[in-house]
């Protein structure tokens, strides 16, 4: 059978490998992305759909600027809409020594595009009347807001697609290797191809493709749970989420001009990777609702319509795989983005295919580079 050559091959179709595909090709390059199952089909079009700068580790918001950008042109960038609106963005809070957690963040020189507001007491209750009064401060930013994780990755698929690039889909990946200079790739059916830079974006499987090439990640892969209520009135235009290190009232919701409310957080299940299916948890229904309870009181008697999961892959410190391989020449990686990639997408996309294409980026990714795990990847080999 005759190999294929291409400029540069992608293993894993989730937004990460859709997004690099679209802008490889923006940049001339030719490109091959393979995908085992469909394109967007596990985290990236299942997950909350939070278009969410602030909260995040202040040495990504660089990455998560450069993203904005792009969500605020994406309509006219891929010619498809994937009902972003900047909604705004409420991050709030139980306790009162959290406020000063809050303000310490939005103080910080990193978060200054983000224009965040800090409201507490009667301030807070006075801009957002339907929280609870158990609600003590928030940190409101004006500019992120939510779109529809289901419509992502399939349209930055379409349009690399309409840019030249080859989307293959049902294309299970069997054998990865580099032979001198060229990565060599065969399928499944059978197919093979051949790139001098490969880029890994497998999601919760990039770990295994990693170590596959002497770079294992302490990766773990988790269920996010998800549910929507029956449409209401739209009222609550302001996605909102919890500040708080316990993970039991971690809960976040958005309201769609539909009317429905979609809610996750307060549990995870543990997803079944040889059947690569995860499940929604009964007993997630019930935290959420009683978190909601305390959260906005009024919602509480809503009727839940559907329930959903997803596989997720989180790392061990909560910051994504992203850049060269510390190792091999021509390899690079976009996993392991911990329940947070969402908004990230289109900037990831951007950053990797300036990397590939030119050997550097604009915008500083170094605190995602696989190298941090070095004595991770040192105890694994002994232990083998």
């Amino acid at each position: 059978m005759s190999v294929e050559q291409t400029d540069v091959l992608i293993v894993g179709g989730g937004l990460m490998g859709a997004a690099s595909a679209f802008f490889l090709r923006r940049r001339g390059r030719s490109v091959v992305l393979l995908e085992r199952d469909m394109i967007g089909q596990y985290a990236s079009g299942v997950n909350f759909g939070n278009v969410r700068r602030q909260g995040r580790f202040l040495g990504q918001l660089a990455l998560a600027n450069r993203s904005f950008a792009l969500w605020k042109r994406l309509p006219q960038l891929i010619d498809d809409d994937l009902e972003f609106i900047p909604s705004g963005h409420l991050r709030v809070c139980y306790r009162e020594d959290e406020i000063a957690e809050l303000e310490a963040y939005a103080a910080a020189p990193e978060a200054r595009e983000l224009d965040l507001q800090i409201y507490s007491g009667r301030e807070l209750h006075e801009r957002f009347p339907f929280l609870g009064p158990e609600v003590k401060g928030g940190s409101y930013a004006p500019h992120d807001g939510h779109a529809n994780p289901r419509l992502a990755a399939p349209a930055f698929a379409r349009a690399a697609r309409r840019a030249g690039a080859r989307i293959e889909e049902r294309c299970e990946v069997t054998r990865v290797q580099k032979v001198g200079g060229q990565f060599q790739v065969t399928t499944s059916d059978g197919r093979r191809y051949c790139a001098e830079q490969l880029l890994i974006t497998a999601g919760a499987w990039g770990e295994k493709l990693s170590a596959q090439f002497g770079e294992p990640v302490p990766l773990i892969t988790k269920g996010p749970q998800m549910s929507v209520t029956e449409p209401v009135p739209y009222a609550l235009k302001t996605v909102i989420g919890v500040y708080t290190k316990h993970p039991e009232e971690v809960l976040y919701f958005r309201q769609i001009p539909r009317g429905n409310i979609i809610i996750g957080g307060c549990h995870h299940t543990q997803p079944d990777m040889l059947e690569r299916r995860a499940q929604f948890d009964p007993q997630s229904l019930l935290k959420q609702m009683q978190q909601m309870r305390r959260l906005v009181p009024q919602m509480a008697k809503l009727n839940i319509i559907r329930t959903w999961s997803g596989i997720e892959g989180y790392v061990a410190d909560s910051l994504p795989v992203m850049g060269p391989s510390g190792q091999v020449d021509g390899l690079y990686y976009a996993f392991g983005f911990s329940g947070h990639g969402f908004q990230l997408g289109p900037g990831v996309g951007d950053s990797m295919a300036e990397l590939i294409s030119t050997g550097s980026t604009s915008t500083s990714i170094a605190p995602f580079h696989i190298g941090r795990f070095a004595d991770y990847t040192e105890q694994q080999r002994r232990a083998s």
